[in-house]
């Protein structure tokens, strides 16, 4: 008799949750040690495995701080094969920092970003790097407790609330939900267009927050297509037909805006973090070219970007019709209250000079 997935799934659940629990009764009771430091540390990360829309919301708030300091983004480097701690420069590669790492830093000119698996390394290898930053964002460290965040952003999809999951394998839960009690902030990210305030206000509720934490929700907004290779700039209409090529955990809100603006939407879908390969753009070369439609175009995102830049033996074809589309978060409330949030944890206020 083959048992179904769920109950298969179940022991595997329960043993991940006690290990985890172990570990963080640990760290609070002090047997494990956090470390603090003197300068204010952001950590934005989620208690859930990829698709709640982190990385853009790094990049918010590093850009919010970089008007009044210099701010220093620290990250893992996923699917790097160097070790240790590494500034990422705009003309690293993948192999060396990472793909999301990179992705940062060629967008954010005006902050530094680094790599170091080792969080507490990581930060005070930067103090001695960058001695003038005022402030560092770690990107995806909540569970690192090694390192104990002054702010810590905890971040939810919409569409699969943290408070509605599973522990993994069963769900995406990387810890019991009981560690949202950690967060200070947290963030209700990708909401669709049109949801009612009453909505919003009934997922409130569904938080069960403490007295001390506040929560947000922002949605994503993209911009215009940037060429990959090419210096053409495009634009979609309604005459436009799109083969969308998504290596990211939740792809679903850029193919819902892709579907509201071109006339027709291809979606070819990899797994997060894929290392495209020959046959990989082969595929894409002929779903592109099966399209009768002068007026068509292949859109990827960001970090899909920066692994296909790397590649040197796209076909002409392609090379000229691949574009990313770049992506934002907007709050849909109270965005100058965690401004403010912000600003008073760094000790900053946007009247300083």
């Amino acid at each position: 008799m083959i048992l179904p997935r769920k109950i298969c799934l179940w022991l595997p659940s329960v043993i991940y949750g006690s290990v985890t629990a172990l570990r963080n009764r640990l760290y609070d009771l002090g047997i494990l040690k956090s470390r603090t430091f003197p300068l204010p540390v952001i950590c934005v990360g989620n208690i859930t495995i990829g698709g709640t829309g982190k990385t853009p919301h790094v990049i918010y708030i590093t850009q919010l701080l970089s008007d009044m300091m210099q701010v220093a983004v620290l990250s893992r480097g996923y699917l790097r094969k160097s070790r240790g701690f590494r500034p990422v420069r705009a003309d690293d590669r993948i192999d060396t920092v990472g793909d999301e790492p990179l992705m940062m830093a060629r967008r954010m000119s005006y902050a530094r970003v680094f790599v170091d698996r080792d969080r507490v390394h990581g930060i005070t290898e930067i103090m001695h790097a960058s001695p003038a930053a005022g402030a560092i964002i770690l990107d995806d460290g909540f569970q690192h407790r090694s390192v104990r965040a002054g702010m810590n952003i905890v971040l939810t999809s919409y569409d699969r609330l943290m408070t509605r999951d599973r522990l993994l394998p069963l769900g995406r839960l990387r810890e019991n939900l009981s560690g949202m009690k950690r967060a200070d902030v947290i963030i209700v990210t990708k909401v669709p267009p049109g949801t009612t305030p009453e909505e919003l206000k009934r997922v409130k509720e569904t938080m069960k927050i403490t007295g001390r934490q506040s929560i947000f929700f922002t949605r994503l907004t993209y911009g215009k297509p940037v060429p990959l290779f090419v210096r053409a700039g495009r634009t979609i209409t309604r005459k436009t037909d799109v083969v969308l090529v998504t290596g990211i955990a939740d792809p679903a809100p850029m193919i819902k805006y892709l579907s509201g603006i071109a006339a027709g939407v291809t979606h070819i879908s990899f797994p997060d973090h894929h290392r495209f390969k020959g046959k990989d753009l082969e595929g894409i070369s002929s779903k592109f070219d099966a399209i009768d439609n002068e007026d068509k175009i292949v859109v990827t995102t960001e970090k899909d970007a920066v692994r296909l830049k790397e590649i040197t033996n796209i076909a002409d074809g392609l090379r000229e019709a691949l574009y990313s589309l770049p992506v934002s978060v907007e709050f849909i409330e109270d965005e100058d209250e965690f401004i403010r949030k912000v600003y008073g944890y760094t000790g900053k206020d946007k009247r300083d000079g």
